[in-house]
């Protein structure tokens, strides 16, 4: 495993980090599905473990995630591994009737941190993320001065931002112009590179960068087929329709599976070799809910050829955007 400077900050991050949204398991907003189907706790717990073993160090959750259970299961494994680098976020919550809404209200805030902190069972967060503030949110105040207190009373150490899921956000640029925070988490894989400019400006400016969703919600690990169907509680029922799923397996199959061929990668392993290819990201957060998912999701990336890269990157924006309908 190789780890890489996150940012300007002290921490060094294994160069794929443990994405922790599938293992909250199969939780619910109302009738939206808002997990990835139902997961064996204790096939979860071995999976934490199994990515200790191959060098990962970094965990990427939520307390949103599976409404705190991703956390709990984390910090049953990571509360006695010292060197361990735990990030969370904060701000989306349900209304009474399960619906989902957004408080990145002060109060909130550091009552959230506090409790994050309790499940994961630690002393404190290593870098806390505002779930997809905008700048509004910014702008208001609030959110920034509960984050600096946090850090001030040594309950996290850094803060950032986790962006918008596919659109370059301008709370980035915002970041910049404010000398805020100290990192960003965004989406970024071979089908979705609108934030490549966020990463290479980010990089300039000493922020570090997550690239979260590598695999574009498994369609880029060559698992899936035309027939793959979805569980009731599987967002990726309403993420990937089967018209989607079909015209997106398509247009890999005949414009970037070949390569596989070229360096003798897997899919995954090509999809993560390109990701790691831009030097401005800290760590790669593939969704890991089992062992062998821990050890095929951190092995065999190779340095792709630059024209390989460059034609890769030229699939952006048509016609992969055009498909997402980005």
């Amino acid at each position: 495993m190789n780890y890489r400077k996150f940012g300007n900050t002290s921490l060094r991050l294994s160069e794929v980090g443990f994405g922790a949204w599938g293992i909250g398991g199969p939780a619910m907003a109302g009738d939206l599905p808002i997990g990835w189907g139902d997961v064996d706790d204790r096939t979860s717990l071995e999976a934490i473990k199994r990515a200790l073993d191959v060098g990962i160090n970094f965990f990427d959750t939520a307390d949103f995630y599976g409404l705190g259970h991703s956390e709990h299961l984390l910090g049953k494994v990571l509360s006695k591994e010292k060197e361990a680098i735990v990030a969370s976020k904060v701000g989306h919550r349900l209304d009474a009737k399960g619906g989902i809404y957004t408080d990145y209200s002060k109060q909130h805030i550091i009552r959230s941190c506090e409790e994050s902190i309790g499940r994961l069972n630690r002393d404190m967060i290593d870098y806390y993320q505002l779930h997809t503030a905008k700048v509004a949110d910014l702008e208001q105040g609030e959110c920034v001065e509960a984050m600096e207190q946090l850090k001030k009373e040594g309950k996290i150490r850094y803060w950032g931002l986790s962006l918008n899921t596919f659109t370059p956000a301008p709370e980035a640029s915002y970041l910049y112009d404010h000398q805020l925070a100290d990192g960003m988490q965004l989406v970024l894989n071979l089908m979705n590179q609108e934030a490549v400019s966020i990463v290479e400006k980010a990089r300039e400016k000493g922020y570090g960068i997550l690239a979260r969703m590598p695999l574009q919600f498994g369609l880029l690990t060559g698992k899936f087929s035309k027939a793959t169907v979805f569980s009731k509680d599987d967002h990726r029922i309403f993420r990937l329709p089967p018209d989607l799923l079909a015209r997106s397996l398509d247009l890999l199959e005949q414009k970037v599976w070949p390569l596989c061929a070229t360096y003798g990668l897997t899919k995954t392993e090509l999809a993560m070799s390109f990701i790691l290819s831009f030097e401005g990201v800290s760590s790669v957060i593939p969704g890991i809910k089992t062992p062998r998912q821990a050890v095929e999701n951190t092995r065999g990336f190779q340095q792709l050829d630059p024209e390989d890269l460059r034609y890769l990157r030229s699939l952006y924006p048509s016609p992969f955007a055009d498909l997402l309908g980005q």
